[in-house]
């Protein structure tokens, strides 16, 4: 049976839905040897190509769908690649075969915390699309004085560049002098909205961290830098907030507190020598020198068979 061609990339994990809707438009994607067109549908025996590379079309069968927890830090930008050279939030996931990750939204550069990937772009497509409200959570710390009068406007609605926004929930959670920490839920994700909420009412956020998406916390274990594989009840978890069939099989291992305890420890080490090499690559760790193919390695030494002096 065919299905739609964005449908059937982002299940095989090329991309998101809109991103395969951009792609087609801009006649990036070929079937059988002919430009694509948005609208069109594929069979799997057909040949789909991206950029002239082939894509393996993955039955909804055949997919296992994975999604990890990642803990961003502020500094990296929600791209693949960088003309700046600045570092990606993809540069430290793990590697796949036959498929590729993709963000559940995006977080500015200058913002940190939970960011979710999976392999399925169906999945990924429907967790932003806004019409499913899922709930995301944010820690705020805004400089400037914070009146009850602005808190109520942020939650009755604020006028934005793109449109009306309000925040579902909001409540104070501390902090000292002008420096005040506050906890914010909204159910869509424009970009930069928690800033531009506040910048609206004269206050600016310096510090902002996600905490939660859905009903899925930071984890507490969880390094900034390192991620961490969710076992088949969180996956399905977001697939049924999503109104879609459940996954039966996963890839992620179960383990207890001393495995998860050495890989976390793990993580942090391959976090502190990326965090080394992005600041100082010259320091970075060198790959072990080959001999050169016309000069051969130099035989070893024959071990000394002689007795050993002692001195006196």
């Amino acid at each position: 049976m065919s299905e739609k061609l964005q449908k059937v990339l982002a299940r095989s994990g090329v991309g998101s839905r809109r991103e395969m809707e951009s792609w087609i438009s801009a006649g990036r994607v070929t079937i059988d040897g002919k430009v694509a067109q948005l609208g069109d549908r594929v069979i799997p025996t057909q040949i789909v190509r991206v950029d002239g590379h082939p894509v393996k079309l993955a039955a909804e069968a055949e997919q296992i769908c994975r999604v990890i927890a990642y803990h961003k830090p502020e500094g990296e930008i929600c791209s693949r690649t960088d003309p700046e050279g600045r570092p990606t939030v993809f540069d430290r996931l793990p590697k796949i075969r036959g498929s590729r990750w993709v963000a559940i939204g995006r977080l500015d550069i200058n913002t940190s915390g939970l960011l979710l990937f999976t392999t399925d772009g169906e999945l990924a497509n429907r967790l932003m699309h806004p019409k499913f409200e899922v709930e995301r959570e944010y820690a705020v710390r805004v400089f400037g004085e914070v009146t009850d009068a602005m808190i109520q406007k942020l939650r009755t609605g604020v006028e934005l560049e793109d449109g009306k926004a309000a925040f579902k929930k909001i409540k104070a959670s501390g902090g000292e002098g002008i420096n005040k920490w506050f906890n914010v839920t909204l159910t869509e994700g424009r970009n930069r909205e928690v800033r531009r909420m506040w910048e609206s009412q004269g206050a600016v956020v310096n510090r902002l961290i996600r905490v939660r998406y859905g009903d899925l916390l930071l984890p507490k274990h969880l390094p900034a830098g390192g991620y961490t594989e969710y076992a088949l009840e969180e996956v399905n978890y977001l697939r049924k907030l999503v109104h879609m069939d459940y996954e039966t099989e996963s890839l992620a291992k179960p383990e207890d507190k001393d495995e998860r305890r050495r890989r976390m420890a793990s993580i942090k080490r391959a976090v502190r020598k990326h965090q080394i090499a992005l600041k100082n690559p010259e320091k970075a760790p060198k790959a072990e020198k080959k001999p050169q193919a016309d000069k051969p390695a130099r035989p070893a030494k024959p071990a000394f068979k002689g007795k050993k002096r002692t001195r006196v």
